[in-house]
């Protein structure tokens, strides 16, 4: 039985989605139908119902790439094989605002755990593209203009240093974020074994970084990051389902 997540391989559908937050997995479990709760276990929640007749679950990874790798890793265990991270970013893109979607190609692995999975090699970490497409898809048909690209993984969400957005600006990263990096590199590894494994990663802008700004200054308002991470949500369930 895995360590963290205590279920078994009937607990979980194979389409599962990923948010850090478990409030936003409490959010995507009542848009189910009969959602029912798989694990609490250390407050990494998890549900498991169906959406438009597809069986699908949500479990909550917590936050940074050590904790996404943890759950990864045990979903694969328990004969997952679709992985849709859905959460949230600082956008860093020229033009770029809060609210705005951000469907992400490929996480350029900046962080400890992707690193330590690779030794140390150079390596690009990038989405399924099959599954990444019905994202793009389910994003335009919802009436949204995502932004499409790479996104780096990072450790620290109060970086001191203050030229780091124009540096990954200028390398053509779109935003910021926190938990792509490994989804991608755990799920490639599988694919490479031989399994149908597939990731993909939808977020939503919650701040904008460079010129000056920082995070606090720009945070979106709580209720208007719900009501975006909603519309997110929504194009996921859609775009998972597809």
């Amino acid at each position: 039985m895995p360590i963290v997540l205590q279920g078994t391989a009937a607990d979980y559908a194979p389409t599962v989605l990923l948010p850090g937050d478990p409030g936003r997995t409490r959010a995507i479990a009542d848009l189910l139908d009969d959602p029912r709760q798989v694990t609490e276990h250390r407050g990494m929640l998890g549900f498991t119902g169906s959406y438009h007749g597809t069986p699908l679950s949500v479990q909550t990874t917590g936050m940074g790439t050590p904790s996404m790798a943890i759950i990864v890793e045990e979903l694969l265990q328990l004969g997952c094989r679709r992985f849709v991270r859905v959460g949230t970013c600082g956008g860093i893109a020229h033009g770029m605002r809060t609210g705005d979607l951000v469907v992400a190609t490929a996480a350029a692995p900046v962080d400890g755990a992707t690193r330590s999975l690779l030794d140390g090699d150079p390596f690009a970490p990038v989405a399924d593209f099959d599954l990444t497409a019905r994202l793009v898809t389910a994003s335009r048909a919802a009436g949204a203009s995502p932004h499409i690209g790479p996104v780096a993984t990072v450790d620290l969400l109060y970086n001191p240093a203050p030229d780091y957005p124009e540096r990954w600006r200028a390398r053509g990263i779109l935003a910021v974020e926190m938990e792509a990096a490994v989804l991608f590199t755990l799920a490639g590894r599988a694919a490479a074994a031989g399994d149908a494994v597939a990731a993909a990663c939808l977020l939503t802008v919650s701040d904008v970084l460079g010129g000056g700004a920082t995070t606090e200054e720009t945070y979106l308002p709580l209720d208007e990051l719900e009501a975006a991470t909603e519309r997110m949500i929504r194009i996921a369930l859609d775009g998972a389902t597809a």
